[in-house]
């Protein structure tokens, strides 16, 4: 129980789990059984409904405005999750995925700014730049197919800003069981939407079929982890900022540098990506930027969570 009221370590452990969750989809997402966004999409919503479990232990009803608003958080969040995997679709793992550590947590400061007291908590300025700097360093290390991978990049990070925002507000106003439960009926609803549409449904439920019991399980198994993952996120945000706890997605985008680059070598025919003595340069110096920023950020302290809660009864 201490380790999760350290909202920085919680974040560490989070974004890691995450990182190898995301190789681990980009493998998966280039085998045929696979291959349906769509269908990669539903059923990680889908499966988000088992955030239903912590209703026992302390949930509350609420206001309808504030429930609307962990609802909406929840919708808005599947929609971040449909153009972070195309973005990671149409690119290479290390490069597409490192953008993301630049563009998210700068997103996620800039609508808090007008949403949040304290946008960074009260932590390091410095350590959230060097984090965020970090990010940027990742993705210009390579080069970039731009018109492929960007507009999903943009559309993600602007999406996953305004889910960590809202959700932060929701955490401070109902405590964070309560929240999390709203959030992830959102996003369960959010999954359920997508069969209305007729060609998604055609491919949720053909590549579901198609797809062998050894790719169901491996990817089941993967949503477990990406969960455990994406849950801790949560919980780092009702402890700490929400723009600190993105910036230290840096450490997520190590670890899939160095999984991806274990893979190019050991497994090809699993994944394989080009690295050149640019990247391997450049994401060294990033790495060292992202460590440091994680030792300010760690050192300066965490936000109890009423930095919000004055903006947050302007909403309710």
């Amino acid at each position: 129980m201490e380790v999760l009221s350290n909202g920085t370590l919680v974040a560490i452990i989070a974004h890691g789990l995450i990182g190898i969750s995301l190789v681990w989809d980009k493998i998966l997402l280039r085998q045929p059984a696979s291959k349906s966004l769509a269908s990669y999409v539903f059923w990680l919503g889908a499966i988000s409904v088992f955030g239903v479990v912590l209703i026992p232990f302390g949930f509350k009803l609420l206001r309808p405005k504030m429930a609307m608003l962990g609802f909406a958080a929840g919708v808005i969040h599947l929609g971040a999750i449909w153009f972070y995997y195309a973005a990671l679709k149409r690119g290479e793992a290390s490069q597409t995925l490192a953008i993301m550590g630049g563009f998210s947590p700068l997103a996620t400061a800039l609508i808090g700014l007008g949403l949040l007291a304290k946008p960074l908590g009260g932590n390091s300025e410095t350590g959230f730049a060097l984090m965020v700097a970090g990010g940027f360093v990742m993705f210009l290390a390579e080069k970039l197919k731009w018109r492929r991978v960007l507009p999903s990049v943009l559309l993600s990070s602007g999406l996953f800003g305004l889910t960590n925002v809202l959700q932060k507000i929701v955490f401070n106003t109902t405590g964070f069981v309560t929240g999390y439960v709203f959030f992830t009926i959102g996003t369960f609803a959010g999954a359920i939407a997508m069969l209305l549409w007729p060609p998604w449904r055609r491919q949720i439920f053909q590549h579901s079929e198609e797809a062998p019991p050894r790719s169901r399980f491996w990817y089941f198994v993967n949503r477990f982890v990406s969960g455990v993952g994406s849950f801790l996120i949560f919980v780092a945000i009702s402890k700490g900022s929400p723009a600190v706890v993105d910036s230290i997605a840096g450490v997520r985008y190590v670890i899939i540098f160095l999984a991806t680059y274990a893979a190019t070598e050991f497994k090809p025919e699993w994944l394989k990506e080009d690295f050149g003595r640019r990247a391997l340069i450049g994401k060294s110096v990033a790495t060292g930027l992202i460590v440091a920023g994680l030792v300010l950020v760690g050192s300066g302290g965490q936000e109890t969570g009423s930095a919000a809660a004055g903006r947050a009864n302007v909403i309710r």
